[in-house]
């Protein structure tokens, strides 16, 4: 089902004349070959996935037809889809970057890797990366953990991301996600978090992340001239 097919599904479904410039996104299907996850839970996760993408396609559609005129901070549609936008947009690709960093059961990272020497560069050693990560892990208020490299700081920070829109910094490129939603782990691990941290931890896809630094680095290049 191509992009321009989808669109018009939608156009026909709102009832809306033009779609010149909303954007369709499209759900992948991932497969995960972890046994620290439940197959239950693995489904689940997919089929939320794709919720988020229906959405966010949805919002927008809605935003080409949404009134700009009215629009104000307290009640308008166009505030509204603004904000949902958002919302889905990073819970759709945060939910993509968990998925294709996980579940790695070779999962082994070697000391001459550009992950690991940059990781240390910024945190001192490795080990002390993972400190900062699992403590970020424990401290999102069912949200996400993540490792970024931030273009005004120059360097890989870890940080707490609540929900999927609330305390990400401005200019920060995503290279290592952690899904700590309650949906991710509660039917597997119950309120065990740290559990389920640790056992996401033990299969993250090097190889995956590696790439996503590698082009950090050429972002870090660009930025620094």
């Amino acid at each position: 089902m191509d992009e321009k097919y989808i669109k018009s599904l939608i156009r026909k479904d709102l009832g809306i004349k033009q779609l010149d410039e909303a954007y369709v996104t499209k759900a992948k299907k991932y497969t995960l070959p972890t046994e620290l996850l439940s197959q239950k839970t693995k489904n689940a996760h997919q089929e939320l996935l794709g919720n988020y993408i229906n959405q966010l396609n949805d919002t927008s559609a809605r935003l080409d037809s949404a009134d700009r005129n009215l629009a104000n901070p307290n009640a308008s549609e166009f505030r509204d889809l603004k904000l949902n936008e958002v919302h889905n947009l990073n819970a759709a690709f945060l939910h993509a970057l968990y998925f294709e960093n996980i579940a790695d059961t070779k999962s082994v990272i070697t000391m001459d890797s550009l992950t690991f020497m940059r990781l240390e560069r910024d945190f001192g050693t490795f080990d002390d990366w993972q400190k900062d990560f699992i403590a970020c892990a424990l401290s999102s208020r069912n949200g996400w953990a993540v490792t970024v490299y931030n273009t005004f700081l120059q360097r890989y920070i870890n940080v707490v991301v609540d929900l999927h829109s609330i305390n990400i910094p401005f200019a920060s490129y995503p290279v290592i996600v952690l899904d700590c939603w309650e949906h991710s782990y509660y039917r597997d691990y119950l309120n065990d978090r740290k559990s389920y941290i640790y056992a996401m931890m033990k299969e993250l896809k090097w190889k995956v992340i590696e790439k996503r630094f590698e082009k950090a680095d050429s972002i870090m290049q660009v930025v620094r001239g």
